[in-house]
């Protein structure tokens, strides 16, 4: 593939956003409305998806653009010693699951990033959210998969290629984060 021929592919990935901004939106609605309400946000993926993840807690925690405070958010892939120990003791479809159980909130907004929508960890921590109490946002690629209409909110990128999904989810998390931290910063 040529430099231009993936560029362009990049872009129709993202262009492919303009069609989910009514999901994009009520997905910055229930992380407003759970940091604003004193709850947390918690995030999973595996691999880029887990960096993703991590980078969205990152925002919320430290800040985004503007000087304010902080605000909770963790991310779940972040502690090697939590999930190494609960892939072993459990299983590594467990590693999200039970992080939601041990730190999960009713309240609390789950953010959960698959690009294949094939991830059973990450369709374990959909389902652990529900039975939880946990609103959810499902950021999937491709058809959804299995983890196709677990989320609250589903933000579906119905792209081919995991590079090209990552890359619009990445443009999905900096909206989500432009969309909310104005509120933040009044509250």
């Amino acid at each position: 593939m040529s430099f231009q021929e993936s560029l362009n592919e990049s872009l129709g990935a993202i262009r492919m956003l303009l069609g989910l901004r009514a999901e994009i939106e009520e997905g910055a609605a229930l992380l407003r409305s759970a940091l604003l309400g004193g709850h947390k946000v918690l995030s999973c993926g595996n691999g880029g998806s887990a960096a993703d993840s991590s980078h969205l807690a990152s925002e919320f925690a430290c800040r985004f653009i503007s000087d304010r405070r902080p605000y909770p958010a963790i991310g779940l892939a972040a502690d090697g010693s939590l999930l190494t120990a609960t892939a072993n003791d459990y299983s590594f479809e467990e590693v999200f699951a039970r992080q939601i159980r041990a730190f999960g909130e009713p309240g609390d907004v789950l953010v959960a990033i698959t690009t294949s929508g094939q991830s059973r960890n990450v369709e374990r921590a959909l389902e652990q959210a529900k039975s939880s109490g946990l609103q959810s946002i499902a950021l999937l690629g491709r058809d959804g998969g299995t983890c196709r209409g677990l989320g609250t909110v589903e933000i579906l990128v119905p792209h081919q290629v995991t590079a090209r999904i990552q890359e619009a989810h990445k443009v999905v998390i900096h909206l989500l984060c432009e969309l909310v931290e104005p509120y933040l910063l009044k509250g």
